[in-house]
């Protein structure tokens, strides 16, 4: 019996597929990516998984887990080989609990994020996590990345939100750790290696994650800023202001903003052009009074101080998703622009300005009138700090052309900065390579010991985070 036969055996023939346009699975999510599958497994269940793991292990055939597909470092997708079976898991998508009074929800590694959010909100509750691909990502995806997001200033990474997880490690066993535990002392903290591991030490197929009460009112606004010190003393400002309540700080420069207006003139851009803009969001228990009265006085102050130019607060509901929906849409104008250099950095709060100036010098000696397209979660120090061919020039060839040696410079400026070249994104195959000269020796070595633990047989997302050498094992630090 071959394994697609023994496959199809475990989840019925319905769900293994090896044959017709499987590009929903083969392609990323920004097309840099394409592979060929195997087959693509689609389990419904954890039990399913961990039989299609053992039947894999069994065949000596490497696993390629995948959520929503809408992964940016190319960690989703099976190589070009056609010998690696895709994984889905966005059958596993049951809500399983909600423990109100504990405030946790378990949900499996297949919820669209958009419906762990409902879920929550069904019980007065909320889950923080918020990405402009909420309505497609999935929380296994969301878990095995590490993913970050709009509130990570007030409530933390996916790591911060998830208690406790099942994983079906790689030899099959199913770890059943879905604790709902805020304190649990009782040595190695599992959770954690596989928490942002991006598939490579086992799957993630079910997780219980923290809830919070729903915030009375939340305001919002915009704030344009002349520099990007100003934007750092604004942050300053909002947060001895606002303490707690202080739930985002995004920040977009004018050419991020250019290209929202280009792509989508439908929307609506409340302020005029700025050097920066802010997008500053507050959550509040004491109601929308006390909330707007704190948040306008916060504003008067900073235009007092010079710290912004000018400041739209948001009237309704609607108001306030306008001003989320220009912050969203930046990557999708992007995309509308042509293909581009990304980077998903972060660097500390206060050495943001420092970065900035040096990296955009850099950059423009290296390729005059290139454009930058600078915006992100200003509030815990990370940037979506991209670059745009310039006017006129072949994305495409620009790409080909400079990728290396504008990833050299910009990394370079990161970890002279004391950064982390990425922040939310993940490793995945994009910066594989890259881990490797910027990641200490001795912390590659643990990572593949860690590795080689738990993944003896190199078959869980190969060639993805660490490096293998072409025996299939995982290749040392130069």
């Amino acid at each position: 019996m071959t394994l697609i036969d023994t496959l199809r055996r475990e989840l019925g023939a319905a769900h293994v597929l090896d044959d017709g346009d499987l590009s929903a699975y083969e392609v990323d999510w920004r097309r840099r990516w394409r592979g060929k599958a195997l087959a693509v497994a689609r389990p419904g269940s954890t039990a399913e998984v961990a039989a299609v793991v053992r039947a894999c292990a069994e065949a000596g055939v490497a696993l390629v887990p995948q959520g929503g597909n809408t992964g940016l470092v190319g960690g989703g997708v099976p190589d070009a080989s056609g010998t690696q079976v895709l994984l889905s898991l966005q059958r596993l998508n049951r809500v399983r609990a909600v423990d109100s009074a504990n405030l946790t929800l378990t949900v499996e590694a297949g919820c669209v994020l958009q419906t762990v959010q409902a879920a929550a909100a069904e019980h007065g509750l909320l889950f923080p996590l918020s990405l402009a691909s909420e309505g497609s990502c999935t929380i296994g995806g969301n878990l095995a990345t590490n993913a970050g997001g709009t509130a990570v200033l007030r409530f933390g990474n996916a790591r911060e939100l998830c208690l406790g997880l099942e994983v079906v490690t790689a030899d099959g066993e199913v770890w059943h750790g879905l604790s709902g535990l805020r304190k649990d002392n009782t040595g190695y903290d599992l959770r954690d290696l596989f928490i942002g591991s991006e598939g490579t030490l086992g799957i993630i197929t079910a997780a219980t994650l923290k809830l919070f009460p729903q915030p009375a009112a939340t305001m919002t606004a915009l704030a344009a800023c002349a520099t990007l010190d100003a934007c750092v003393a604004l942050l300053m400002r909002a947060r001895t202001r606002l303490g707690a309540g202080l739930t985002g700080f995004e920040l977009m420069n004018r050419f991020s903003l250019d290209l929202v207006a280009r792509h989508f003139p439908a929307l609506a851009q409340p302020l005029p052009d700025a050097p920066w803009t802010v997008l500053l969001e507050q959550s509040d228990t004491e109601g929308e009074h006390e909330a707007r009265a704190r948040f306008e006085a916060l504003l008067g102050s900073a235009l007092e101080a010079g710290d912004i130019d000018d400041a739209a607060v948001a009237g309704s509901l609607a108001q306030s998703r306008n001003m989320w929906h220009l912050r969203e849409s930046i990557p999708l104008a992007q995309a509308q622009e042509g293909l581009n250099i990304k980077h998903d950095i972060a660097v500390p709060v206060s050495a943001i300005p420092a970065f900035v100036a040096a990296t955009d010098a850099a950059l423009q000696r290296h390729a005059p009138g290139i454009r930058l397209v600078n915006f992100g979660h200003l509030g815990d120090g990370n940037l979506h700090y991209n670059v745009q061919a310039p006017p006129g020039v072949d994305p495409g060839r620009f790409l080909a052309d400079n990728e290396p040696a504008v990833n050299h410079i910009v990394y370079d400026a990161v970890m002279a900065h004391h950064g982390s070249i990425s922040a939310e994104h993940g490793v995945g195959e994009l910066k594989r390579d890259e881990l490797v000269q910027r990641k200490s020796a001795l912390a590659l070595a643990l990572m593949q010991r860690i590795k080689a633990a738990l993944d003896p047989d190199k078959r869980m997302n190969p060639g993805r985070v660490l490096r293998q050498d072409p025996s299939g094992a995982t290749a040392p630090a130069p």
